[in-house]
């Protein structure tokens, strides 16, 4: 692994413009690092976040920040410098941290030649010591396999996929507007599975006229592949969307209960362990990167409409960087990729953890609570007990989890510690 810190310097010195930059936002972390309203003993393991923005179409239910890839162009070549610039400028708010995850989500990534994410995946070796076995997760859209860039893309270092299937039923891929089918959906699967030991598939429930059935068809054809780990979504309708704007005729509460038993069921029967709201994972094979979100570990996030959460001694800080790809690049060439910054307040800290901790099957230990907030779990006692008196929290001295009611009623139990 080369030092850091004479990288950082090289890289200062070949990138005339980032120098003043790298010495600005110096300036801005020993801001940070003064004394502040919180304490906290350790910093949380951190993981990298890289946005890329473009896909071939938007899917109607979908609420990230993606944008349609124009005549299936994009500029591959300055969106990379961007990421790099990007990064070297974030330097200074992670000095001497290690980089346990990296996760390259969108969008779709995919899209990306073998080349482009050689040269994203060197830039990020160059500039952040990682560890030898960090875990690298790339998500991939089945209309976008290509036998030999997945190839290259291993060979590059990406040790792990997330496959977005959505479901093996091309009606129900159609009303999603998915742009591969099923057959696709089944190439992609054998691609990932003679080139990764690691991956995982991305599947929906409750979808437009979908039966139980055919909900049971879609898990039992994914799990017929073995794939180490299994994220399974109920389809919800979320704001600013087209399926908001159109509603498509879902099926009721009581089929989508009735599917949640059955992807239940299946699972536990095929080994794999419920260990998150939507995730499953055969033994060994949970998702460090996301596993790091749900325990409320920081994440430098680069890339368009990237969100960090980056902790200091005395504060936590979450930023969001510019939404659209162009913005994005212009405000990167400015030397000001951050849009939005601000610290979370004592106030709004014990909310914020609960509503990632309390998605974990297994709980989390108490002194976690004050490991990542610097406040004292005191902070939430009267939050806690209310929880447990309504059945919707276990809680002993070395654990705290949500019972199965709170699982099925987390939103209701996260609700409980707002303003905490």
């Amino acid at each position: 692994m080369i030092p850091i810190k004479v990288v950082g310097a090289k890289a200062a010195q070949t990138h005339t413009h980032s120098h003043g930059h790298n010495q600005a936002a110096a300036g801005t972390a020993l801001h940070y690092l003064q004394p502040g309203a919180l304490n906290l003993a350790a910093l949380p393991p951190l993981s990298l976040y890289i946005h890329f923005p473009w896909c071939v179409r938007k899917c109607p239910y979908c609420d990230f920040n993606s944008h349609e890839a124009k005549g299936g162009g994009f500029p591959e070549e300055e969106y990379l410098a961007s990421l790099r610039s990007d990064l070297e400028m974030a330097l200074p708010l992670i000095w001497g941290r290690r980089i346990h995850t990296i996760f390259i989500g969108g969008g779709t990534p995919s899209l990306m030649s073998a080349a482009g994410l050689d040269r994203l995946l060197s830039d990020v070796r160059t500039l952040l010591p990682m560890d030898a076995d960090t875990e690298i997760t790339m998500e991939a859209n089945p209309g976008t396999f290509e036998a030999e860039k997945f190839k290259s893309y291993r060979a590059s270092g990406i040790n792990r996929l997330s496959i977005g299937i959505q479901s093996f039923n091309a009606e129900h891929l159609s009303a999603l507007g998915r742009i591969h089918d099923g057959g696709e959906a089944r190439r992609a699967v054998e691609i990932a599975l003679a080139n990764f030991d690691n991956f995982n598939l991305d599947l929906m429930y409750a979808l437009p006229t979908q039966t139980l059935e055919q909900a049971r068809e879609d898990i039992e054809t994914a799990m017929s592949f073995k794939p180490p780990h299994l994220s399974l979504y109920h389809l919800t309708m979320e704001p600013n969307t087209l399926f908001a704007k159109y509603p498509p005729v879902l099926p009721d509460d009581d089929a989508s209960a009735d599917m949640q038993d059955m992807i239940a069921e299946l699972t536990a029967a095929q080994g794999y362990g419920q260990y998150e709201v939507s995730a499953y994972a055969q033994p060994g094979h949970r998702a460090k990167h996301n596993l790091n979100y749900w325990h409320f570990g920081d994440y430098l996030g680069i890339g368009a409409g990237a969100h960090s959460k980056i902790s200091f001694p005395h504060r936590v800080l979450r930023q969001a960087r510019s939404k659209q790809p162009k913005a994005y690049m212009e405000a990167v060439k400015a030397g000001n990729p951050v849009q939005e910054e601000y610290e979370i307040g004592r106030g709004e800290m014990g909310f914020e953890f609960m509503l990632n901790t309390l998605r974990l099957h297994e709980g989390f230990e108490p002194n976690l609570f004050s490991e990542r907030t610097g406040l004292s779990i005191n902070a939430i006692e009267q939050q806690l007990n209310a929880a447990e008196a309504k059945g919707l929290l276990y809680r002993d001295y070395k654990l705290i989890k949500p019972t199965e009611l709170g699982q099925r009623f987390l939103n209701d139990l996260q609700q409980m510690f707002l303003g905490s």
